[in-house]
């Protein structure tokens, strides 16, 4: 399935399953209403910044705006496939974003990213409806990450675990590709 056709209909799902109008989303995310219904009909290839706010005002995780498989009459495999996984680059920055975990329900998903040199992207703090920490283990290259007032500089093995309530932003200092895993949990709050 085309990338862009994948991000359409989990957004419209998600959208459809939590009630929201295209005014509502636009209204909890800051994306305007005519850019959702582009993303919605696979008409535009939205930034990594946009698709993490519509990510957060539908209280999911950007990851599961990748996921494939849903909706469908049989469970989701717990197997995917190299072949099979979502691939997608940001617009803006030009990274590319291999979703590696299965669709099956999980609170556990598996992100590759390989990043541009000279490239940044930035998060703003968005408000989620769920508790969502991730570790970034970089495999190749540098990178600069940081998260609300704390900056790292990561190097080729080295592992940062950050939670995802704040302004997180990642840079590539260096002449060559990054390559990281990232692994997302997502805990609902308790209450």
């Amino acid at each position: 399935m085309d990338i862009n056709k994948l991000i359409a209909s989990r957004l419209l799902a998600l959208r459809e399953r939590r009630g929201l109008s295209l005014t509502a989303l636009s209204e909890r995310s800051g994306v305007s209403r005519s850019n959702i219904s582009l993303i919605e009909r696979g008409e535009s290839s939205a930034t990594a910044t946009v698709l993490d706010k519509l990510a957060g005002a539908l209280g999911v995780t950007l990851a599961s705006l990748f996921e494939a498989g849903q909706g469908q009459p049989a469970p989701p495999s717990p197997l995917q496939r190299a072949a099979d996984q979502p691939v997608w680059t940001d617009p803006a920055s030009g990274y590319v974003r291999r979703q590696l975990s299965p669709a099956v329900r999980t609170p556990l998903q598996l992100v590759e990213v390989v990043f541009p040199p000279g490239q940044r992207v930035t998060y703003e703090q968005v408000v989620r409806e769920a508790d969502i920490h991730q570790q970034i283990w970089l495999l190749d290259g540098v990178m600069d990450v940081s998260a609300g007032d704390q900056q790292w500089r990561l190097e080729a093995g080295d592992c940062l675990a950050i939670r995802e309530d704040q302004h997180i932003s990642y840079a590539n200092p260096g002449k060559t590709p990054a390559r990281y895993l990232v692994g997302l949990v997502t805990l609902p709050f308790a209450i």
